[in-house]
């Protein structure tokens, strides 16, 4: 019988420093997605393991994360002991590697937020989560609940966002809406810092945001879950989360359900910015069996948003905003009406708005086969985007948007052979975007297809572990002739047949096969039991988006026409990676450089007429066309975390990021000089320092894991943006402080009955803006009576989260 075929049971005991069990510690196998937690002695059971090496992680609220390689069948109780200290660096990741990897031990920089310190932060959605807690991880916003990954100065399409491993696809090609996870799910996030595309094929070229759910952890046999509850007070955010979970002989199940309404958020310069709240729904269920011959899960989500559009209109004079109340020529932006107090502070959501729905069902397995074992992935999501955008008819979507995606994934993991780890796979997806009822048409109906194929080995030698691979990718685009006309009842623009009178081609028929190479080598060296030096190089590739090479309208959400390019060539990137890293018991400490070359880099540039004045409908929405050029980025973070001996209970963590994104586009440079220097939306630098007190438990207590902290992050001035016809302005530097406490009710038998949360974010209500956030640039007028151009980001927010786990 193959080894992986054998089962075994591993049973143990959780303890902290002073020989204390820790109660209800979580016991987990990340590579097998198994886990359970231990009773109120400290005491554990996991059962129809596989036989072999195992990496087995212990976690509690409050205690350090540790990992330990168990060699399975274990005859003898196994005793692990946990230590008040928070770590990072001897995490197990299973993001952007072929198997689960300790993170200072992968060539590939990788950054772990664990589920623990998001609850600690009054997040915005799940990506405020992960760049909180994430240097060289940052995000394009455009109000509190709607923010894209940037990695190290690259997003959109060049960084791949997962959930649970299944590639998220909607339209993330826009601004004006985000990721469609539920927040309040999230178990861990894990984040790749460069190319993946070796695993992830295109669209990884920058890294991977893997966005990881809880799965069952409590006894077996019993029903378990939580009830969360939380207000925020800058946008008056109400949130409610209900989840359950369930594990009997292998057998798994769980599901949640979350809401969450905001009204429109506030700030010292502005005020209430209208038309920035939101009402948003989630429902997320897993069943699923782990047992001798494999383990297989089925998951289900469904994702329902309707969030509000700012537009940025005012009154010149006393900067109130306005709403709009007609479409078209009838449309005066100087004298639209003030919008009243009452509405700015309603939870009701305007006619101008976004109706967004997301659905996925996929399901995972990992099977012994042969002298391996065989990892599957078969998925179909549909993500459904409506915009709003008709004051006159409000019923009548302007975008409208259906995306059906089919992502599949097939991995073998062979048997270690002679200290050679080899995996072998082939992944892809096939897209099939629809437009509905709709009246603009900024990007072409297409179809997509593409498949890869990819192979890595990784090899051992004592303290040098080297991990090298290679892959191959081919996408096919295509879309027919589309026509538009207009609707001769309502003035509104249409699809059309190619014999309607009137009828405009506005897509020509369009097919095109994109092929490209990935490689990556690396590997990490020992110089002794605190110290890892580690190195990367990899070439990415990255096809061209659908707007990149078809579009040509108006996306009213943004309030932009796009003009693309169908003669694009994808994008390939150099990038090499050099850390240090280094960990003792009571301090960790990494520093990572990057140098990431990027060929056919493409990037939006605003349109000009001959007078130089911007290109522009008779609405105010501008023209961006795509260009095509090199870019060089560079940069790196540093970071270190401190926990003294001397004083227990206290930690100093600390963080750095820098990027500086250079345009290679000779002609472009020749012509505008040093406006053209710079790539458009790098991060400023920022750095973010945290001390935080937590109370050493005691035998009996009642209150565990009260803490309090402190933290404060810096942004300096960014200088180097870019600044060609004025499409970006530098932005001045700013210094946010936070104040945080929190603690865990508990029973006389050590059970946790509650827990709260009360932070106050921006505590002294600094005015800013993020360089990043897209609302700065909305702005009718040359001037301002109070010199200020643009919307500001949230202002001052106290919030408070309650958990009650049962």
């Amino acid at each position: 019988m193959p080894l992986l075929a054998q089962t075994s049971v591993l049973r143990g005991r959780v303890l902290d420093q002073r020989g204390q069990p820790v109660p209800f510690a979580n016991v987990g196998l990340l590579a097998l997605q198994k886990g359970t937690a231990a009773d109120e002695n400290g005491r554990f059971t996991l059962p129809d393991l596989p036989a072999g090496a195992q990496q087995v992680q212990f976690s509690a609220v409050g205690y350090t994360t540790a990992t330990q390689t168990v060699m399975l069948p274990l005859a003898l109780l196994l005793t692990v002991r946990l230590h008040s200290t928070e770590s990072t660096l001897g995490e197990v990741v299973v993001t952007g590697v072929s198997r689960s990897t300790e993170i200072r031990r992968s060539p590939v920089p990788i950054a772990a937020l664990t589920g623990r310190e998001i609850r600690l932060n009054a997040n915005g959605n799940a990506i405020d989560a992960a760049v909180r807690g994430v240097p060289g991880l940052a995000a394009v916003t455009t109000g509190p609940n709607i923010s894209k990954p940037f990695i190290r100065g690259l997003g959109y399409n060049r960084v791949l966002t997962l959930f649970n491993g299944l590639r998220q696809e909607g339209q993330q090609w826009g601004d004006e809406h985000g990721i469609e996870v539920d927040g309040y799910g999230l178990d861990r996030v894990e984040v790749v810092k460069g190319p993946a595309s070796l695993l992830y094929g295109s669209d990884a070229v920058a890294g991977v945001v893997n966005l990881l759910p809880a799965l069952p952890s409590g006894p077996t046999g019993e029903l378990h879950g939580e009830a969360l509850a939380e207000y925020q007070s800058v946008n008056g955010l109400v949130g409610n989360s209900l989840a359950f979970d369930y594990q009997k002989n292998g057998f798994q199940t769980s599901l949640r359900g979350s809401h969450r309404q905001a009204r429109d958020y506030r700030n010292a310069v502005d005020g209430r910015v209208y038309n920035t709240g939101f009402r948003e729904l989630n429902l997320t269920g897993m069943v699923g069996m782990q047992k001798e011959w494999g383990a297989v899960r089925l998951w289900l989500t469904a994702y329902n948003n309707r969030q509000e559009i700012p537009d940025g209109s005012r009154d010149s004079l006393s900067r109130a905003f306005t709403r709009q109340l007609f479409d078209g020529a009838q449309d005066d932006i100087n004298n639209r009406p003030v919008v009243g107090q009452p509405e700015l502070k309603s939870y009701g959501i305007s006619n101008l708005h976004q109706h967004i729905q997301h659905y996925r069902v996929f399901a995972t397995s990992e099977l012994p086969a042969g002298p391996g074992e065989l990892r599957l992935l078969l998925g179909v999501q549909q993500n459904h985007r409506q915009e709003f955008n008709h004051p006159t008819a409000p019923r009548q979507s302007g975008l409208d948007l259906q995306l059906t995606t089919l992502n599949y994934q097939a991995r073998y993991l062979f048997q270690d052979f002679n200290g050679y780890e080899l995996t072998v796979g082939v992944n892809g997806m096939g897209q099939d975007n629809r437009h509905l009822n709709a009246t603009d048409f900024a990007i072409p109906p297409y179809r997509l297809f593409d498949v890869g194929g990819f192979g890595v080995v990784k090899k051992a030698f004592r303290a040098l572990e080297l991990t090298g691979g290679l892959r191959y990718d081919t996408r096919v685009v295509d879309w027919n002739d589309f026509y538009t006309g207009l609707d001769p009842v309502t003035g509104f623009g249409r699809q059309a047949d190619a014999g309607t009178p009137g009828a405009d081609r506005q897509f020509s028929d369009f097919r095109k096969v994109y092929r490209g190479v990935s490689a990556s080598v690396g590997g990490s060296y020992a110089v002794g039991p605190n110290l890892i030096l580690r190195a990367n190089v990899a070439r990415g590739y990255r096809a061209p988006n659908i707007p990149e090479i078809g579009s040509n309208g108006l996306d009213p959400g943004a309030h932009i026409i796009y003009l693309g390019n169908p003669d694009f060539q994808p994008e390939f990137n150099w990038q090499e990676d050099v850390g240090v890293l280094w960990k003792t018991p009571g301090f960790e400490a990494s520093a990572e450089a990057f140098y990431n070359h990027v060929e056919n880099f493409i990037y939006q540039a605003k349109q000009f007429d001959a007078n130089g004045q911007a290109l522009s409908d008779q609405f105010g929405n501008s023209t961006y066309k795509f260009e095509q050029a090199a870019a060089n980025l560079f940069g790196g973070e540093v970071a270190f975390n401190v926990q003294p001996r001397a004083l227990p209970g206290l930690s100093w963590r600390t963080g750095a990021a820098l990027v500086i994104g250079v345009n290679e586009n000779k002609p472009l440079r020749e012509r505008a000089g040093d406006d053209g220097r710079y790539l458009p939306l790098i991060p400023a630098p920022t750095a973010q320092t945290e001390l935080r007190f937590t109370l050493p438990d005691q035998p009996g207590r009642r209150l565990a894991n009260s803490y309090l902290r402190l933290s404060v992050a810096g942004t300096a001035r960014q200088n180097r943006f870019y600044a060609v016809d004025g499409a970006e302005t530098a932005t001045p530097g700013y210094l946010l402080t936070g104040l945080g406490t929190g603690t865990t009710l508990r029973t006389a038998a050590g059970r946790d009955v509650l827990q709260l949360v009360l932070q106050a974010d921006n505590l002294f209500d600094v005015a800013y803006q993020a360089h990043l956030n897209r609302l700065k640039y909305f702005e009718y007028y040359r001037a301002s009576p109070n010199g200020r151009l643009g919307i500001y980001s949230p202002g001052r927010n106290l919030s408070v989260k309650v958990v009650v786990p049962f």
